[in-house]
């Protein structure tokens, strides 16, 4: 275990894409989608209308897989002029649906990096969408008693982590936040003065894209989350 920092006392982590495998299933359900419409578009162009419902429809459904196939009915009733079949509406569904159902795959160097890191710093989750599903995933990934407090939040902004690491911290300035999304997890924790940690994952939506902040004396990249433990030392 990793001797306690001075400056450092809490450590928020992601979820999606940062410990557990979830825009690989967007993007297969993507492409299902495509598919069963390939006769009003091109893929790319279906997938770019499909992106424009669920930039529209965030302020109303919020981010996760409900809003997300109710954005896919959507754009298939749009781009059929009306008339998608039933059918085809059905087998939108049931893809939400299996999204909303499949099993969680933890992602490498998760469990042990946090298993190391628990008990020396107060360990965060902090992360968007549906709550029924991020608790499905927390408690499927067997995680979950490795963090000291869960906070499912609508949205990531530097009020966002201001706030939750003066309830479970001290303060934002003694505190991280590791993320593979430089818009929702990087950008705004170091505005809020935390450290920012930003992990890349293969895979990031085009909604949560942002230019790395190199300027800011607070942020770090990593290759992988196995580096996090050295890094923390390192900082200390």
């Amino acid at each position: 275990m990793p001797a306690h920092s001075t400056s450092l006392s809490t450590i928020g982590f992601d979820a999606d894409d940062t410990l557990w495998q979830n825009e690989h299933f967007y993007r297969l359900t993507e492409e299902h989608f495509t598919s069963l419409l390939a006769e009003h578009g091109e893929p790319d162009v279906l997938a770019s209308r499909l992106l424009a419902a669920e930039r529209r429809n965030l302020k109303l459904y919020g981010y996760g897989i409900k809003g997300f196939t109710l954005s896919m009915i959507e754009t298939a009733i749009e781009v059929t002029d009306g008339r998608v079949p039933a059918a085809v509406i059905q087998r939108i569904l049931a893809a939400g649906q299996e999204m909303l159902s499949h099993p969680v795959e933890t992602l490498p160097h998760v469990r042990e990096t946090l298993e190391r890191l628990a008990g020396a710093y107060r360990i965060v989750l902090i992360t968007k969408g549906d709550l029924f599903d991020q608790e499905r995933k927390l408690a499927q990934s067997g995680l979950g008693d490795l963090f000291d407090a869960v906070e499912i939040v609508s949205e990531k902004n530097a009020s966002t982590y201001e706030r939750i690491f003066n309830r479970h911290g001290d303060g934002p300035g003694r505190s991280m936040m590791v993320g593979n999304s430089l818009k929702s997890d990087i950008v705004p924790a170091i505005q809020a003065g935390s450290w920012g940690v930003y992990v890349p994952h293969a895979l990031t939506w085009a909604l949560e894209h942002d230019d790395e902040p190199v300027a800011a004396p607070r942020f770090k990249r990593l290759e992988h989350l196995g580096e996090l433990v050295d890094l923390i030392a390192r900082l200390a």
